[in-house]
């Protein structure tokens, strides 16, 4: 890194995004609205979206978040003067551009993969839990996935298939004691 690029961000890295007078801090707001995020991912995800808006200040062409970071980005948009403050300590604002639908997928792939690059480049490999490679990343593209936890029960296919393993295990002890009587 040159040495603005140092100071810039060393201010962002040590931006205060949650306000310890919070009742609700951002961290915890995020936690709370990503179904399945643990406290300590919540932290880590934060922690890689600084980043993400470092790697888009560089100007060295569209770059695009991972889904995690991107979340995280999404409502930090929602507190705009803080964003605003934030983009501003460590270089310009970066506007968000939604994506008006799947036949953009092939861009954001390859803007996918110069982010990617480009992380290597300042902070070495990204972490694969929450930069997984393009494929992995747009795996879903255009499936409409998003939906609101409060409305919905939400159980991740690893906890899934250890809950199924624990049922049929129980059901096999259940008839296993029953025959034995």
């Amino acid at each position: 890194m040159t040495e603005s690029q140092t100071d810039r961000w060393s201010a962002m890295e040590s931006y205060p995004i949650d306000d310890p007078a919070a009742t609700l801090t951002f961290s915890r707001r995020l936690q709370r609205e990503q179904a399945g995020w643990s406290l300590d991912y919540t932290r880590r995800a934060v922690a890689e979206y600084r980043k993400f808006i470092f790697l888009a200040g560089l100007k060295r062409g569209q770059v695009t978040p991972s889904e995690d970071v991107d979340q995280v980005w999404h409502l930090h948009l929602v507190y705009t003067r803080d964003y605003r403050r934030f983009c501003e300590c460590g270089g310009p604002f970066i506007h968000h551009g939604p994506t008006r639908g799947a036949q953009e997928t092939g861009r954001f792939i390859e803007q996918y993969e110069a982010t990617l690059g480009l992380y290597r480049e300042y902070f070495g490999e990204p972490p694969g839990d929450l930069w997984p490679s393009s494929r992995e990343r747009f795996k879903h593209a255009g499936a409409g996935r998003w939906i609101h936890p409060a409305d919905f029960v939400v159980v991740p296919r690893r906890r899934l298939l250890a809950l199924s393993l624990s049922a049929i295990a129980l059901a096999l002890l259940l008839t296993l004691w029953q025959t034995l009587l």
